[in-house]
């Protein structure tokens, strides 16, 4: 049997998970080595007669075959086991590294330096830019930016280095041919027709299950040099992505907000752990440099913060600015802006509706107002 085959069976067994699978590969010698153990081996490393039936069938089982049908259907779909010359060498040094990636685009980004991104899927207007500009700048520079195709912060992140010269990868918790959540369909698509990847560790027909997203935020860090935070609770997964990247032995990087917002708390929380805090492009550029390609390095002196990184906004009348300067940058009603300044509500009313289409002010939930970059 070939050594693919021999995986695919590993992979697709059921009940078997990365780590038995691993400690078998380790004693056997090999993956095809693995199938040829006696039952009664294998019942001795804990596997279950469905699965050893599943490993030792004599007809190759039918996810197995159609996992094959699927990787030769078209040039762009990657399956790779560990051992694999495309196999992310950065993988193999995590808890459970996974058996088999099933990758979609272009796999030999997985083997460049990556910047995961991770934050809130009910991300603010104002964290969403920063999190865009970030990805933008960071993925000109050189970095993948990797992530989690989620809603909020994740969408934002592809979209940023779809907006670059640069590349992205999502890890997804689904099978390769799902996209979850069904609003990113389109832009699953583009990350494959712009150069980027798709990647995960679970089986075709995969839906997303509530454990699969921890296990799909240790690929994500494992796959990267550093984690980056924007905006997280302190019930957030980002803080489980977090948590693999200290233990993988990765860089944490949280981006600070403002004490009265709830997203801000988990990354406040991160810094309070040692995490660095992130103000610009340039703090991250500057940490991961040594670890990266030389040409990441040299990428440092153009580095710009998110404000600066965002498009240049024309200037603002004075009473426009004098509006946004007594707003500051937390949310605010509009019974505290008549209090802090000298226009009535109606002024206030047309103002602010006048300052969010052109994108400075962002209508929050409870009536309040918050000023964008």
């Amino acid at each position: 049997m070939d050594e693919l085959s021999a995986w695919l069976r590993l992979w697709l067994a059921p009940n078997l998970g990365a780590a038995t699978s691993a400690r078998l590969v380790s004693t056997a010698g090999s993956a095809p080595a693995v199938l040829r153990m006696r039952p009664n081996q294998l019942r001795e490393c804990g596997l279950s007669d469905e699965a050893i039936a599943f490993l030792q069938a004599e007809q190759s089982p039918a996810s197995v075959a159609q996992a094959r049908d699927w990787v030769e259907a078209e040039s762009a779909r990657h399956l790779i086991y560990r051992g694999h010359p495309d196999y992310p060498p950065q993988l193999e040094d995590i808890a459970r590294p996974p058996a088999v990636l099933a990758v979609l685009g272009d796999v030999s980004l997985l083997r460049d330096p990556q910047l995961a991104m991770v934050g809130s899927r009910s991300a603010s207007r104002q964290g969403a830019e920063s999190a865009r500009a970030f990805a933008k700048h960071l993925a000109a520079q050189g970095l993948v930016m990797t992530s989690g195709l989620a809603l909020g912060i994740d969408g934002a992140c592809h979209e940023g280095a779809l907006a670059s010269t640069g590349s992205t990868v999502a890890v997804m918790a689904t099978g390769a041919d799902r996209v979850y959540p069904a609003k990113h369909r389109d832009l699953a698509h583009r990350i494959v027709a712009e150069g980027g990847a798709l990647v995960t560790e679970f089986p075709l027909g995969s839906t997303p299950q509530k454990s699969h997203f921890p296990q799909r935020n240790r690929v994500i860090a494992g796959l990267s040099t550093g984690v980056l935070v924007v905006e997280a609770t302190l019930r957030s997964g980002s803080l489980i992505t977090a948590r693999f990247a200290q233990e993988q032995g990765r860089e944490v990087f949280a981006m600070p907000g403002s004490i009265h917002q709830p997203t801000a708390k988990g990354c406040h929380a991160l810094i309070k752990q040692g995490a660095k805090l992130v103000e610009s492009a340039e703090d991250i550029l500057e940490e991961l440099a040594p670890q990266l390609r030389a040409r990441l390095a040299e990428g440092v002196e153009t580095s710009v913060s998110a404000s600066e990184a965002l498009s240049a906004e024309p200037p603002l009348d004075s009473d426009h600015e004098a509006l946004l300067q007594a707003m500051g940058f937390d949310p605010v009603t509009l019974d505290a802006l008549v209090q802090q300044t000298d226009f009535d509500a109606s002024e206030l009313a047309s103002m602010l509706l006048i300052l969010e289409l052109e994108g400075r002010v962002s209508a929050e939930p409870g009536g309040r107002y918050q000023r964008l970059k």
